[in-house]
């Protein structure tokens, strides 16, 4: 036998549930069956092949819908969201809805000292702290702007000046 070969059916036996009955036994039994194996590759071929192609239309069809319609498609999809999500809320089973309380590590922890009584004196700090820190910046600047305007510049330009005529001469 040779593995290759497509007929691989060929002269072997079948198993016990496939095979004949016994009036059927023999050539001519054989021979009813040997057309409808090779008719079943060739039609699951041409299924598969007709399958991909309407798939592939449907496809396209799709894309040229979305490509020219992209507002409904969306409004579309969000409803179809929606939907699925109201259904998955409501169909669940009510011991599912019940809420599930998590404890933490700060559980027993006393939140009322950030209650604003407590609270005051902090904000109070921080606001004094950033007026003063406006204040230096303030005044950072004021003297930087008075440092520039007594810079010398033409210290400075002046050579640059002269080597610049010195190039373009």
């Amino acid at each position: 036998m040779n593995p290759n070969e497509n007929d691989l059916t060929r002269d072997e036996p079948l198993p016990a549930h496939l095979q004949p009955r016994k009036e059927e036994n023999g050539s001519a039994g054989r021979e009813r069956f040997r057309p409808a194996t090779e008719e079943v590759p060739t039609q699951v071929s041409q299924t598969w092949d007709q399958t991909k192609q309407k798939a592939s239309r449907a496809l396209e069809r799709t894309e040229d819908f979305v490509r020219e319609n992209p507002v409904p498609t969306i409004l579309g999809a969000l409803g179809l969201g929606i939907a699925i999500g109201l259904t998955i809320r409501y169909a669940a089973p009510s011991e599912r809805k019940r809420e599930i309380e998590v404890e933490s590590p700060w559980g027993n922890f006393n939140w009322s000292v950030l209650s604003l009584p407590f609270l005051w004196p902090l904000f109070k700090s921080a606001r004094k702290q950033y007026a003063k820190s406006a204040d230096v910046v303030a005044d950072a600047m004021k003297d930087g702007v008075k440092r520039l305007k007594k810079m010398d510049v033409e210290r400075y330009a002046k050579p640059m000046r002269k080597r610049w005529r010195g190039w373009t001469r």
